[in-house]
């Protein structure tokens, strides 16, 4: 099964500091959860400015009511620790036979993100593999093909998890 993922996070050229993580799976399936323990106050200005605005957690009055729906109504994720969301992904990722393909766009940090939800890469769940593809390098493998317009927020994690399974799909139905 193929798992589009992305993250936000705060990094600092030593440190990667997962703000929010979003996956979409293959069947349809969404995952998205925010950190409890992320430090908020170390975002530089391009992250307050394009990441804040729009975590879930920090609407307000009615959009913060919608916007939460997927937590209230049973929805996988919501405003966890950082060990709530390795747990919750893992049940996630769960159920299929084979192993998972996880892709991202410039997936690089994305993948490191996730890694440090375990520990280290080495302690990724048992048949996770210990790279993440990559959506760029397929998209040059292509002839590096104008993307798809996202039409949805763009620096929200699911969102872009989203934009990530449409961009697979137009890459793959592209010809050699």
């Amino acid at each position: 099964m193929r798992y589009f993922v992305d993250t936000e996070f705060i990094e600092d050229g030593q440190t990667i500091d997962l703000i929010s993580v979003g996956v979409v799976a293959d069947d349809g399936r969404e995952f998205y959860a925010e950190s409890t323990e992320a430090d908020l106050g170390r975002a530089n200005e391009w992250v307050r400015d394009n990441v804040l605005s729009h975590l879930w957690h920090r609407q307000s009055g009615d959009e913060r009511r919608q916007a939460n729906r997927w937590s209230r109504d049973g929805g996988t994720g919501g405003f966890l620790s950082r060990r709530h969301i390795a747990a919750d992904l893992v049940r996630f990722v769960a159920g299929d036979d084979s192993p998972p393909e996880f892709w991202a766009y410039y997936g690089d940090y994305d993948w490191v993100a996730i890694c440090q939800l375990y520990g280290t890469m080495m302690d990724l769940p048992d048949g996770w593999p210990m790279f993440c593809m990559d959506l760029k390098q397929l998209a040059v493998d292509k002839g590096d093909p104008d993307l798809p317009e996202q039409s949805s927020t763009e620096h929200h994690a699911l969102a872009d998890a989203r934009w990530n399974r449409d961009v697979h799909a137009f890459l793959t139905s592209l010809a050699d």
